[in-house]
Parts: structure tokens; sequence; C-alpha cells
């Protein structure tokens, strides 16, 4: 364990200069971007030394993985503040799993999926599950491939506004996935002028999650608040606790 935690801090120190280097270059303050760990596939203990090195915004994308996770985390540590996130594609039948555990859900992107969320918040406050609104991003496709999931952009603004007429959730903003392939300076650039225009008519919907391992620098030098990193943290592809 002690060797695992070494490697994890050696590799955080690398990401944390990374993004230090990325928001200098772009004339931003480091405060400005959200480190979120995307521990995905990844056990338990990983998750709890990353809450150790101060690392406690932790992303999963699937919630059979991630319900276990959360539980067996706040067992290892349980005075430890770690907010969870769901970063994959949601089907609605898992709302009502997903909201028992996260602090906010990235993917959100039809209404479809936000009437379910906001259902299965309202079944958590009666259970006294949770007392709080669930926080959301509006998942933004950059590639209308509708594989990947994502929220045409030309349909935000109703898909905003849908969220908005619900108590149970709290329109935070915008994440998205740069198209396989492609330019992702070019990809973030437009999810740059979405997030603009989204902040027009909801200015507290500034949240930007974009950048992953292998082009942070680019997502925030176009204004991410939130880079999604898994491998550069925590390795090649590891396997999640039973």
């Amino acid at each position: 364990m002690t060797d695992r935690k070494a490697e994890l801090a050696a590799n955080l120190a690398e990401v944390e200069a990374r993004i230090a280097a990325a928001c200098r270059a772009a004339g931003r303050a480091r405060e400005e971007v959200k480190l979120l760990a995307v521990t995905k596939t990844f056990p338990a203990s990983d998750a709890a030394l990353l809450a150790d090195l101060g690392v406690t915004d932790l992303g999963e994308n699937r919630d059979q993985d991630a319900a276990p996770k959360t539980l067996e985390v706040a067992e290892l540590r349980p005075e430890a503040t770690v907010r969870w996130h769901m970063v994959g594609r949601l089907q609605r039948n898992k709302a009502r799993s997903v909201v028992g555990w996260a602090d906010e859900v990235q993917s959100l992107d039809s209404a479809r999926l936000a009437d379910a969320l906001a259902k299965a918040v309202r079944a958590a406050r009666d259970a006294q599950i949770r007392d709080e609104p669930l926080d959301v991003l509006l998942q933004a496709s950059l590639d209308d491939d509708p594989s990947r999931g994502g929220c045409p952009l030309d349909e935000l603004g109703a898909l905003a506004e849908h969220v908005t007429h619900m108590d149970e959730l709290r329109l935070r903003g915008l994440m998205a996935v740069a198209p396989l392939g492609a330019d992702p300076a070019a990809a973030f650039e437009r999810l740059a002028r979405a997030g603009e225009a989204l902040r027009k008519d909801h200015p507290n919907a500034a949240d930007v999650s974009a950048g992953m391992s292998h082009d942070l620098e680019q997502a925030i030098t176009h204004g991410s608040t939130c880079v999604r990193v898994g491998t550069a943290l925590l390795g090649g592809r590891g396997l999640a606790s039973p």
C-alpha cells in the first residue's frame, strides 16, 4: 500500500504540474480548474489513497461499480469529505441508485433522463437518503455520435430550461468529451461558445467539465473548469472492486 501511495503521489505531482503550466499559459489562476480523479475500474483502496493525498473529487462511469465502491471508501476513510461524480452514460433505470451515491451527474443529456433523476431525488428525500438537490451538468455532443451520448449543441438551451424548472436538480454547467480522431482544441472552442450562450440565460451554470489525461491542456486553454483525469493519475486499466 505504501508503494501504491507513493506511485499515486508521483503521478499526482506530474498532473498538477501540467494543470498549473496550462493555467499559466492561458493566463488563468490554478484555482479556476478542479481536478476530478476518474477512479473507474480501480479499487476503493486507490480512491481512499487519493483522498489521503487531498484529491476528494472522484468520478465513476458505471453505477454498478460505483454504488459499492462509494460505501467501501466511506468505511476506509470515514473522515474524508469525498464528492462523487457520475461521468458516464446513464440509463434512466439507474437513476434511483445513482442519486443514492452521486453528488453530481455530469452526463445529463435528455429531458427524459432529467425527469427520471428528479423523480429519484424526490424519492431519496422522502426516504431520507439525501437532503440536497442533485447537481447536474448537461453533456454536450461535440461529434453528433449518439453512441457516445450528449445533447446536440442546438438543443442545449431547451434542455437547460427543462432542468431549471425542477427543484430537485441544480444546473451547474456543461460537460463534453472531445471527438475521437479530431483536433480537441477545435472541439473545446465549440464547447466554450456553447458555455457562453448557456450562461447568458443561466449565469450560475458556469462549470465546464472538459479535458482528460491526453488533452487537458487544450481544454484549459478554452476555459475548462474541471479536468477528468484517470490514466495519468492511476495508470493503465485497473480491476474494480467486486
